[in-house]
């Protein structure tokens, strides 16, 4: 491939570059732009610059991972390569293809994706959508790129992305959320507190692998921790009930969706 220059080096795009590497792409092949010392890559054979403005060729790919609020400053510089047919892969949260094309150009080929933090241990799930002037090729390119993080979704209409937001974007603070509140209710309970934790953390984490690993359904997962008249179903007839998890649930995403929405102007 081409040049491909990664615009911000945060967390994001560092776990981002990190999978690149490990999946073979070539360091000689990719530009860091970020303007923070501290968080420059190290990685041998990386070129690294404060700015955009000191990338001369024009790049294939244009992976912009700076915060949102930094997004319409971020993109005066770039908005040359547009007209040379530079694909731009965004994973800023809540920015449109309508937003970049307003400050692209109209025939900009863009890529908009919405990963989640698992990225930072390649356990990451990242939906995409396309703008219309993006070509398979492209996509199937930009589709290598996310999946060095995880899994890779693709969302035909850009409507999507805003539930995608609030499900999965923010689904890492959910599943955290749930084992401060396991490990509270513990410590109600009787449990030292750092028993509470360790044993909330731990039945958490195991219990994400097991997913990952099992082929049964969900439903079914949960109906194998559960015998009839036991402990486990004493505590989902608490949590299943008509005002238990399920509402608290759908307000959240719909409060999320809600925000996102906002948040694209």
């Amino acid at each position: 491939m081409g040049k491909l220059l990664l615009v911000g080096c945060g967390k994001m795009g560092g776990a981002m570059l990190d999978g690149w590497l490990a999946r073979g792409l070539v360091a000689a092949d990719i530009v860091v732009a970020e303007p923070v010392e501290a968080i420059r890559p190290r990685h041998a054979g990386v070129r690294v610059v404060s700015s955009s403005t000191e990338m001369t060729e024009t790049p294939e790919i244009v992976v912009l991972a700076v915060k949102p609020q930094a997004m319409d400053e971020t993109l005066v510089d770039l908005r040359r390569f547009a007209g040379p047919g530079s694909v731009f892969l965004s994973i800023a949260a809540g920015k449109t293809l309508g937003y970049f094309a307003a400050r692209l150009g109209h025939t900009a080929k863009i890529v908009r994706s919405m990963p989640n933090t698992p990225a930072a241990v390649r356990q990451g799930i990242t939906v995409a959508t396309a703008a219309a002037s993006v070509t398979p090729a492209e996509k199937k390119r930009c589709h290598e790129l996310l999946e060095a993080v995880g899994q890779v979704l693709w969302a035909d209409d850009e409507a999507l992305m805003d539930p995608v937001t609030a499900l999965s974007g923010s689904g890492p603070a959910y599943v955290f959320l749930l084992v401060e509140a396991m490990a509270a209710a513990g410590e109600k309970a009787g449990l030292p507190a750092d028993m509470a934790m360790q044993l909330a953390r731990a039945t958490v984490a195991g219990s994400g692998e097991l997913l990952r690993q099992s082929k049964e359904p969900v439903s079914q997962l949960r109906v194998n921790v559960t015998s009839p008249g036991g402990t486990t179903a004493a505590a989902l007839q608490v949590l299943m009930a008509n005002n238990g998890i399920q509402p608290v649930f759908d307000k959240a995403l719909a409060a999320a969706s809600h925000r996102s929405k906002e948040l694209a102007g």
